[in-house]
């Protein structure tokens, strides 16, 4: 099941009903920067397990 322009813009028209359009731009914003912190928080999370890795490797060698 795809999701076509008919149904983006169904769905955009019940955001704008249901928040206001002044809310919007303070919804994308909020969007926006948990996205980024989402994204910032699984870099850390992949950081140790490489360092683990490389330390594991070096031990070996």
């Amino acid at each position: 099941m795809k999701i076509g322009v008919p149904e983006l813009l169904v769905i955009l028209l019940i955001v704008v009903v249901l928040f206001g359009p002044t809310q919007i731009p303070k919804l994308t914003k909020m969007l926006g920067s948990s996205i980024k912190n989402f994204r910032d928080s699984m870099k850390d999370g992949e950081q140790p397990e490489q360092k683990e890795e490389s330390k594991s490797q070096d031990e070996q060698a």
